[in-house]
This record gives structure tokens, sequence and C-alpha cells, in this order.
């Protein structure tokens, strides 16, 4: 079923769980978040759809650095107060370069919606900002496994004055939603029926509109919606839940972005993380608890499978 007609607006134009990790068993055929349509071409890319081998590791490796795109999206991917790249990540992507033999990560920060065109227009080397994978995005890059599935919530005003739980309950009541540019929850909400949706740069500018009473919510991952209402009196979080696209599961899983002309890096990149996802995911939730991530966020489903 198509999603209904949208009307989208800017920022400028408004008036101002504990679960169990998921396995690929349980996998269902839904219809996939949708993705940037559009990608920006280099000289060096293949022919469109086309995927080749490629040097970037070896070249990498000669040049001791490896530029990630990211997104200003805690915990995902973000500059902290140091300058770094901090989240979840590029703190993955820190541990596997180290172990392919390139030592240091050099974030280049950019809007979420500009990833896909900036890694195809060679910007950066991978896009390491929790992407999440799915069909239409994978037409345009290579992505490795996801090394997290997440749930949805919504920041909504303190007491949750309309019982928000889900899209259906934001569509059956009429109500305004925000969510982030190029975010696949835009898509979620499409699908049940909303087609007023307030279009925000982020996360932060997302709970601002909530408690300015400009929209009833902010729809956004898990993980994210909680760190920004952490400190905010007059917001909260919903409890986590299964987004639903024509009666199938919508899963959130997020993975390091290649471009198609890089078989032989994402392949290489892909080793490495299921080494850290051995034993039960040890490793791996090392790496990433400090930014909120827990053994429910753990998942082995592939980029084939949530490609397909």
């Amino acid at each position: 079923m198509a999603p209904p007609p949208r009307k989208f607006q800017t920022l400028s134009e408004s008036s101002g769980i504990g679960r169990r990790p998921i396995s690929r068993r349980t996998l269902l055929g839904g219809a996939a978040a949708l993705g940037l349509l559009g990608a920006a071409g280099c000289s060096k890319a293949p022919a469109e759809g086309e995927v080749e081998g490629g040097d970037l590791l070896e070249r990498l490796r000669d040049r001791g650095n490896v530029r990630i795109g990211i997104a200003n999206e805690p915990p995902f991917g973000y500059i902290n107060s140091e300058g770094e790249a901090a989240g979840e990540a590029p703190a993955i992507a820190k541990v596997i370069f180290e172990r392919l033999g390139v030592p240091r990560i050099e974030p280049v920060p950019t809007e979420f919606s500009a990833l896909i065109p900036g890694l195809n227009a060679q910007q950066f080397d991978v896009v390491s900002a929790g992407m999440y994978i799915n069909p239409v995005r994978c037409e345009q890059v290579l992505f490795s496994d996801p090394d997290y599935l997440m749930l949805d919530a919504f920041i909504v005003p303190a007491g949750n004055p309309n019982n928000i739980q889900s899209y259906q309950d934001i569509a059956d009541q009429g109500l305004r939603l925000a969510s982030g540019e190029a975010y696949a929850q835009v898509s979620y909400a499409e699908a049940a029926g909303i087609s007023d949706i307030l279009i925000l740069p982020d996360q932060v500018a997302g709970l601002d509109a909530v408690v300015q009473g400009r929209v009833d919510a902010f729809a956004g991952t898990n993980v994210t919606v909680q760190g920004v209402v952490e400190n905010s009196p007059r917001a909260e979080s919903t409890e986590p839940f299964q987004p639903v696209v024509d009666g199938e599961p919508a899963y959130g899983a997020g993975g390091t972005a290649f471009r198609l002309s890089e078989k032989n890096l994402r392949d290489a990149f892909n080793e490495e993380l299921h080494k850290l996802k051995e034993n039960d995911y040890e490793e791996l939730l090392e790496i990433v608890r400090p930014y909120g991530f827990t053994k429910a966020e753990m998942t082995d489903l592939t980029a084939e499978e949530l490609c397909s």
C-alpha cells in the first residue's frame, strides 16, 4: 500500500524495555523505511547498481587515516566537547579500522540527509552514523551487517497527555508529529496515515518543538529520544515500541555504509565486525555500552536480509 500524500514543513516554515535480541530467523518481509532517493555521483563511481571490488583499504593504510561521515545525532555519531568523533558508530569504526591497519579516524560532520550524497561524492570514505539499512539505500551504497537493532519512541509533553504509544495513536487523534530530516520514522508515520509532519534538523529541535507546543510528539529511535529528554522536566520519552508497516515489523537496524565501488573494504570491515559479535556480543557491547546500548540492541540480522 502506498503511503498517503505528504504535507511536510521545514523548520523555517513552522510558526514557531527490556527485550531479547531479534534473530535473523525472526526477520519478516515488511516494508522498509524510505531512504534518501538521490545520491551525488563522481567520476570514480561504478555505473548505477554496479558493485566493484575497489582498493580503498590499501589506500587508507598508506594514508594512515579514514574519513568518516557523521551526523550530529547522539548517541550514534557526533563531535564531542574535545572536537573528536564520539558515539556508537565512530567507536566501532575506530576499533575495526585499527585492526585493519588504519590507525586514525577523521570525522567529517554533515547533515544526515547529506551523508549518502557526500559519500558518493568522495567527501569522506565511509558513513559511520548508525544509518538504518533498507532496500532504497542499498541501491546507492553497500552496508556492513548491522551493529544494532533499535525500537522507536516519541518525545511527548511531560505526563504524555495524549497517551501516545504508537504512530497509529497519532493518526487516530489527528495529532501533529515531528521527526528528523531523512529519518526512517517519517515513512513509518506516513504508512500509519499521518500526513502533517514537521521536518526538523534533529532530536534537540524536536524536544524544543514539543516543549513549545508546536507539535504533539517527535519520533526517533529509543536511545536517541531517551537521551535528549533526560534533563528536561517538561518532556518525557514514551515506552519503546516496534514500528509496523503494512502489518509487518519495520526493523530499525543500522550499520556502516561504503561506496558501491568498495566491496573489498566492506567485506574486510564485516569480517572484523563479526569477530566483535563473538562470545555473545561481549566485545561489541564493551565498545557501545558507554553510549547507552545494551544486549537488547544486539542482532545477528545481516545486510543482505535487510536489503532484500
